[in-house]
């Protein structure tokens, strides 16, 4: 197995655009369904209070400009939501939670019972509850989580520059469990934030270090929310957005490249761009977990003018509890 350098991974990056997009074009069309979008939909399942820094987020405690505390929401809301959104066509429910890390007893109780609730209407389930430890996710495994959300946000070299309240490592060691227990990754970062493009192609190095690879990929641009750290970032160029999504599909041909955050400030032109370069899925409906998102019509008349269509659920394979022997699982962690 070839091992990667970040030259490497730079190269493929700085490749002109069109030699980029359509080298991506052809993984993509090797690995993936060519002509397909997975749909997704991401709820806040409890809201603010957030002890953790991170410079991005509206949702932390330590910044000027706070959003209020909100407690979990109820069980019935949430799945409520959830069937909502697959009857609107999202074969992906996705729930976060602004916790330093998963909480225990009756609220982790509730959300076990979220997961199986919405894996009961036949979709797919995604959390992203802060750090786990092996415990919680096994658990998780147990209720039928299908993938865990854990981004890395940038490289370890600007990590610190972005939060100072857990470290790189924390974030690989919640990875590395959700890895181990059987379920998938989702891990992704964000653009925009004042990083360099070396540190951008290592993320991706690091992610694509993974063994096994992520199952799914977020690039996020920066949504300069007033009140926090980064408020007076300036927008990326498109172009930025493109590489990533086009450098995530070569270094990651079977994961599913997700187009998310910022996408409000992008033209239609631009997002098909990306759809073009690798990117396969994203999230639906009008908000992100604090953040606005495009219209779902809007959405699907996006894909039906570009000639794309909605991913459809896959039919269940087994019992949905069933629990897989754990995985061995290689991370570039360096554990103290």
């Amino acid at each position: 197995m070839t091992v990667l350098t970040l030259e490497d991974v730079r190269a493929i990056h700085d490749l002109p655009l069109t030699q980029l997009v359509f080298r991506a074009q052809g993984v993509h069309r090797e690995h993936q369904q060519p002509d397909s979008v997975q749909l997704c939909t991401l709820l806040s399942i409890k809201t603010g209070g957030c002890p953790e820094d991170c410079g991005y987020c509206p949702q932390s405690s330590r910044h000027d400009k706070t959003m209020d505390a909100e407690p979990l929401l109820d069980e019935r809301h949430v799945l409520s939501q959830a069937r909502a959104a697959r009857d609107s066509g999202a074969t992906r429910f996705c729930m976060g939670a602004a916790w330093r890390n998963a909480k225990g007893g009756e609220q982790f109780e509730r959300v076990l019972r979220m997961v199986r609730g919405v894996r009961a209407l036949g979709m797919e389930a995604c959390v992203t509850l802060g750090m786990l430890d092996g415990e919680q996710a096994l658990a998780l495994k147990e209720a039928g989580l299908t993938a865990y959300n854990h981004n890395l946000d940038t490289s370890r070299e600007f990590y610190s520059e972005i939060i100072s309240t857990r470290t790189y490592d924390d974030r690989l060691r919640t990875l590395e469990h959700v890895s181990h227990a059987g379920i998938s990754v989702c891990c992704g970062g964000i653009i925009g934030m004042g990083e360099s493009i070396d540190d951008r192609c290592n993320m991706l190095l690091t992610l694509a270090s993974f063994s096994p690879q992520p199952e799914s990929v977020p690039v996020n641009a920066l949504v300069a929310v007033p009140g926090t750290p980064l408020e007076a970032q300036p927008p990326i160029d498109p172009f930025e957005l493109v590489r990533m999504c086009a450098t995530a599909r070569i270094l990651m041909p079977n994961a599913r490249v997700r187009l998310s955050a910022g996408r409000t400030a992008l033209s239609r032109e631009a997002q098909v761009l990306c759809f073009l370069a690798g990117a396969n899925s994203i999230f639906f409906g009008d908000k992100l977990l604090t953040t606005a998102n495009p219209d779902g019509d809007d959405d699907m008349k996006l894909l039906r003018d570009a000639g794309l269509s909605p991913i459809a659920a896959e039919p269940e394979q087994g019992h949905v509890h069933a629990q897989k022997a754990p995985r061995t699982v290689r991370l570039p962690i360096a554990v103290v």
